[in-house]
This record gives structure tokens, C-alpha cells and sequence, in this order.
């Protein structure tokens, strides 16, 4: 008799979902569709997303639960119930592997505690198959948070390590590489011995130097105790270990090993600081970089670790021609997107400090391919991407010969404004701040693409990060504008964003605020006519500001835009004495004799440049304001600034001072100062 078409397929998605979820399918059955299951989803990612999407994982979870209750109960089907389990737990680590919402899947159907229950079982096969799927877990950031501080907890975690169990160790390392985070954490962890234990690990299989390797890179990481523990002779040679392992056949390890050496030697200037182990590490990672699988994706970022912020790592990488490698790259064709993001921010780290790889990296047209990647589907190549264009552009020669304001580059960053990443819209605008710092003729190419009215747009964002680096952006913008591109920007900067911006809660908002007006107002007396419209108001919100503020910063900047202010015309000059010294002004004699007093410098600097501008001689004005700073004791703290010992504030000092002379009984005073 033939077979229905049912029956020809039973290993169909939702056929397999069936015989899971029945009640009425036997064990033996159940038992034959999670191998089934397995052996559809091992490495495929489309199917794995497809049983998920028919609940696959919570049937998966229930068959475990029900079998290790059933188990439990002794009898003559043990054997067959701990087969169950094994199928069980190797199906949803399947499920887990390389897929977080495989990993947020069996979390939330309660396959946790479930698993670890597996560890301690008898069967060594239950245990290993526990351990492995605990493992995938633990390899994804969904995996919880383990909480060593708790007692049992350590205990726990120590037993792991102890097993004999390979897959048991290995999972208790990866639960340190996940879960150590903290300072306090990693105390408690090398105060329990796992040091020494991870030491020992550094002997065994492949699988156990890897684990055991990711895992003292956590537990040393910025912790100078917990690494001179290490490097302590408690644990023998454990540091040449290390550094053999560089060496290793398998190039996961000599990853691993680079990782854990970079950790111990970015904790402490102690710590392998000689020139061979720096050119050690810059050249196998070099090497490392041109493997095809994943640790030719993560090898970027562990040399990224190598050399941000460190000049003379910089030097040797670039020496050692790693921009033409990361160009080789590029130029060999589209990858996967960590692996594009990691070259990206190489490219970055390596243009942060050094003109020569600024210079290399343009010659090498290097350009060519971040359009793309400002086009990129992925957020974490567009953030990227935008960060190697700030570091690049940092180099003053190429700005002023308009390398980066063109159209090619500016397009693209002023789309990205508009991202739904906020740390995409953040780099973008770092970026935008760095590459506008460009000389007048390029300038407009930005307010021609629509720039201006995004940055203002995001001023108003209601994330502080956002709103700082669009003003930030704009105060750049603006910096030896022509009058005309500021005229342009003014169409989308009233003077009600600007008085917000001044007022905004954040003291970075406000500083990068009066800085932006610092520059608007600089230059032609047209230019500082922005701060007198709709009755001055946004002068008058700079000067409540400085009386209010704390913040040295915001009242450097206030005081530099009072001081360009005061360098214009008399009516100009007379509206920042009236806001400094009012004639109801107590307080403001106060914070203006308080800002000649400051320890900071450049406070004192700002200041007396304001003064200076107000007492310009050439102005009608300037007797009637010497006679009012004299009597709210401007000029007897003038003369205890003279020898001050920050040169610019002494020189601004006697130049005041100097100014002063010709009015009364200050010139009598004066040619008696010894110099």
C-alpha cells in the first residue's frame, strides 16, 4: 500500500515541530526528531531562524525538563531518558551558537538552570553535553551575568575549573571572560586561587590554553594588583608561557596570547615594555590579520588595543607597513562587516597622532573607500568610518588644501546626521567638527548640502552627547567664517537657540555655546551686531550666565565673547561694561574681580583681554570706564598680576596697565614698577 505524502516527509519544520509538541508522539520518536532537529539546524542559520519562528526551543526546553524529571526517578529507562538529555542540550546549544536570538530564545524558555543541573550529573556524557551548550551560552553577550561575589557561586565556578571534565573547565573560563567586569570582581577571583588554576590550564588542550588565555585577559585588564599577581612567582613561569604561546600553531591562540600580554602590558608601564616584545606583538598580529575566519575579524581590534594612544606603538605598526596591509585589504574586495569595521578603526587609531600616517593614508587614496562605508548597513562600520575621518582630518596641511570638504565626503556625513544610531549620529558629527575646521573657501560646501540646518536640528536633541557635539560642530563651522556663510547659518541659528543652547543644562552644552557666539561675533562690526538684535538678548543670557556659572570652562568661553564683543565701537564697548559692571552691580564686581583672581590662567587671560578691549585708548568712552573699574578695584588687582608667573597673564597685565597710564594717577604708579 503507498505512503501518504505526509509520511515521505517527516523531517519538515513544522512536521518535526509536531511530533515534539505531542503528547501522544512516544519517546523513542521524540528521541529521533530532536536528532532530526540537530542535525537540520548544525550551521544553518536560516533554519535555525525558522524553527525559532515556530517555537522550536520552548518544546526543546519542555522534552529536557520532563527527562530529567523522568530520569531522576530511576527505573530501567535511565539510559534511554539520559539520551534524551544529551539530544536535548546539544539541540539547544545548536540553537545558541552564533545567534543571539537563539541565545534570548533559550533563556527565556528557562533552559538555564536546567543546563547547569546537567553539570553535575553522573553521566559523564549528560554532563559534557551540558557543559558544551552552557558554553555557546556563554559565548554570546545575552548570556547572564554570573555573580562571583556570592560564595556558592565561586565554589561553584572553582569546581568547574577542577573537573576533569574538558568542556566543564572550559565553560567555567568562559563564564570569567563573560562575567568579570569589575574591579571588586576581579580581586575576589585572584583571592580564590583561579590564577593559579587558569595557569595550570595554560598546559592542556587547545580548547583549555584558549579559554584559559581570554580569561586572564579579563581578570588582568586595567587591574595593576591582579597582574602583578600574575606575573608573581606564585605561578612560576607563567608570563614565558604566555609569550611562547605567541608562537603557537594555531593562529586562535597566538591571538589569545597577544590579548592576554596587550592586557598585562596596557595595566602597568612595568610590564613588557621592551622593544622586542613591542615589535613581537605588532608582527604576529600583522600576520594574524590575513586570516580568512574569524580571527582575522577580531585580530584588528586586539592590534587596535595595541596601539590607541600610544604613540610609539603607532611608529612601529606604521614601520612595519601596516597601513599598506589594511589598504591591501581594502582593495581585495568587500567583507563581512567586523572585519571592515576593525580596519576602519585601525586606520583611525593609526591617524590619531602621526602626520606621516595621515599623509600615507591619503597618498594610498585610502579615501576611495569611505563613501561606502559611510553607506554601510551595518552602524558599527558607518561609526567607524566616521571616526577614521576625524583623525585624518586632524592634519592642518590637508585641510587647507581642501582634501576633506568636497562633496565625496561631506554628502555622505551630513546624511548620516539623520541615522537612527545615535552613535552613528555622534561620530558623524565628530567627524563634521573636525574636517569644518577648513579655510573659507571650502566652507560652504557644507551649507550647500544641508548641513547647517541638521546641526541645528540636532542641537535641540534630547540626548546631551548628541546636543554637544552639534554646537560643537557649528562653533567650528563658524571659525573664520566669511560674513556671508555666517549670514547663511543665521537663516537656521536664531537667536532663541542660541540663548537655549547657553542656558542648557549641560555645562559642555553652554561652553560649546558661548564659543560658537565667541565666533560669530568675531571679526567685522557687522558681525558682532548678531548679539545686539530682539534688544540684546543673547548678550544679556552670556552675562547671567558668568555671573551664575561655576564652570571654569563656560566662563573662559563667556569671557572670550565679551572681549570680542568689546573690541568694536563704542556702543559695542559701553553694552559689555554695562553687563560687567551694571550700576546696581555688587555681584558683578565680585565675579569679575573673582576672574582676575582665578588659579586658572586662562580665566585670568580671557578677562584681562576684555579689559583691554574696554580701555582701548583711541575710544571716547575709555576715561569714564578707567574711572569705574578703578573704583570697583579692577586696577589695584592689576597690579598684583604683573609678575604673575603664567607669562600670558603677566603680559596681558602690563598691557593693560600700560593702556591705563595716560588716565590720572595710574601713570605715576606705573613708571615706578620695576621690570
Amino acid at each position: 500500500m503507498p505512503t501518504s505524502a505526509t509520511s515521505n516527509h517527516p523531517s519538515r519544520p513544522e512536521d518535526l515541530i509536531g511530533r515534539l509538541n505531542s503528547a501522544h508522539t512516544p519517546y523513542e520518536a521524540k528521541l529521533k526528531a530532536l536528532r532530526d532537529l540537530k542535525n537540520q539546524i548544525i550551521g544553518n542559520r536560516t533554519k535555525k531562524l525558522a524553527f525559532l519562528k515556530l517555537g522550536a526551543v520552548p518544546s526543546v526546553v519542555s522534552i529536557l525538563s520532563s527527562a530529567a524529571a523522568a530520569q531522576g526517578g530511576g527505573g530501567d529507562n535511565r539510559e534511554f531518558y539520559e539520551s534524551v538529555l544529551i539530544q536535548s542540550a546539544a539541540v539547544i546549544g545548536s540553537f545558541a551558537c552564533g545567534l543571539d536570538a537563539g541565545v534570548k530564545a533559550v533563556l527565556d524558555a528557562g533552559a538555564f538552570p536546567l543546563l547547569l543541573s546537567l553539570i553535575s550529573h553522573l553521566n559523564e556524557k549528560v554532563a559534557d553535553a551540558g557543559a558544551r551548550s552552557l558554553k555557546l551560552i556563554y559565548q554570546s553577550k545575552r548570556a547572564p551575568k554570573y555573580e562571583f561575589l556570592q560564595e556558592k557561586n565561586m565554589e561553584f565556578l572553582l569546581s568547574l575549573l577542577n573537573s576533569k571534565n574538558e568542556n566543564v573547565t572550559g565553560l567555567g573560563a568562559n563564564i570569567i571572560t563573560h562575567s568579570c567586569q569589575t574591579t571588586a570582581e576581579q580581586q575576589a577571583l585572584s583571592e580564590a586561587g583561579v590564577i593559579k588554576r587558569l595557569v595550570g590550564l595554560l598546559g592542556g588542550s587547545i580548547n583549555q590554553k584558549d579559554a584559559s588565555l581570554e580569561s586572564l585577559a579579563a581578570m588582568v585588564k586595567e587591574n595593576p594588583e591582579v597582574s602583578a599577581k600574575f606575573m608573581g612567582p606564585e605561578n612560576g613561569r607563567a608570563l614565558n608561557v604566555v609569550i611562547e604561546l605567541m608562537k603557537d600553531k594555531h593562529p586562535r591562540t597566538r591571538l589569545l596570547a597577544c590579548m592576554c600580554l596587550i592586557s598585562i602590558r596596557n595595566t602597568s608601564t612595568s610590564y613588557l615594555q621592551d622593544s622586542g616584545i613591542k615589535n613581537s606583538l605588532v608582527s604576529v598580529l600583522l600576520e594574524l590579520l590575513d586570516d580568512p575566519g574569524p580571527v582575522g575579524d577580531e585580530a584588528p581590534f586586539v592590534l587596535s588595543s595595541l596601539i590607541t594612544e600610544k604613540e610609539d606603538m603607532q611608529k612601529i605598526a606604521f614601520n612595519a607597513n601596516l597601513i599598506e596591509k589594511l589598504c591591501e585589504h581594502l582593495n581585495a574586495g568587500s567583507y563581512q562587516a567586523k572585519r571592515l569595521q576593525g580596519i576602519f578603526l585601525l586606520l583611525g587609531d593609526l591617524c590619531s597622532k602621526l602626520e606621516c600616517c595621515r599623509d600615507r593614508v591619503l597618498d594610498l587614496q585610502v579615501l576611495n573607500f569611505v563613501t561606502e562605508a559611510l553607506a554601510h548597513d551595518s552602524a558599527e562600520v558607518r561609526t567607524a568610518a566616521c571616526n577614521f575621518l576625524k583623525n585624518v582630518s586632524r592634519s592642518v596641511k590637508n585641510l587647507s588644501a581642501g582634501q576633506f570638504m568636497n562633496e565625496a565626503v561631506a554628502v555622505p556625513l551630513v546624511r548620516l546626521l539623520c541615522d537612527s544610531s545615535s552613535s552613528v549620529q555622534i561620530a558623524a558629527l565628530g567627524a563634521i567638527s573636525n574636517i569644518v575646521v577648513d579655510f573659507m573657501a571650502h566652507k560652504s560646501v557644507l551649507v550647500q548640502c544641508g548641513g547647517v540646518k541638521q546641526l541645528v536640528q540636532l542641537s535641540k536633541s534630547m540626548e546631551s552627547a548628541i546636543r554637544v557635539n552639534a554646537v560643537w560642530a557649528l562653533r567650528n563651522l563658524t571659525f573664520l567664517v566669511s560674513y556671508r556663510c555666517k549670514e547663511e547659518i543665521l537663516l537656521e541659528l536664531t537667536s532663541a537657540t542660541l540663548i537655549s543652547l547657553i542656558n542648557d543644562p549641560e555645562p559642555s552644552v553652554q561652553g560649546q555655546a558661548l564659543a560658537l557666539v565667541r565666533n560669530l561675533v568675531d571679526g567685522t562690526l557687522n558681525s558682532i551686531n548678531y548679539v545686539f538684535g530682539e534688544d540684546g538678548a543673547v548678550l544679556h543670557a552670556i552675562a547671567r550666565q558668568l555671573r551664575s556659572t561655576s564652570k571654569v570652562e563656560v566662563q573662559i568661553q563667556g569671557m572670550y565673547t565679551l572681549s570680542n564683543v568689546a573690541s568694536g565701537n563704542e556702543l559695542h564697548k559701553e553694552a559689555v561694561m554695562n553687563q560687567l559692571l551694571p550700576q546696581a552691580g555688587n555681584d558683578a564686581e565680585k565675579t569679575l574681580v573673582k576672574f582676575l583672581q582665578s588659579t586658572d590662567s586662562r580665566l585670568c587671560t580671557a578677562t584681562l583681554w576684555a579689559l583691554i578691549n574696554l580701555t582701548f585708548p583711541g575710544s571716547p568712552g575709555t576715561c569714564r570706564r578707567v574711572t569705574e573699574l578703578r573704583n570697583a578695584g579692577i586696577i589695584t588687582q592689576l597690579k598684583n598680576m604683573i609678575n604673575d608667573h603664567c607669562l600670558d597673564v603677566k603680559l596681558r597685565a602690563r598691557m593693560a596697565l600700560g593702556q591705563l597710564m595716560i588716565f590720572g594717577s595710574v601713570w605715576t604708579w606705573y613708571t615706578s614698577i620695576k621690570v
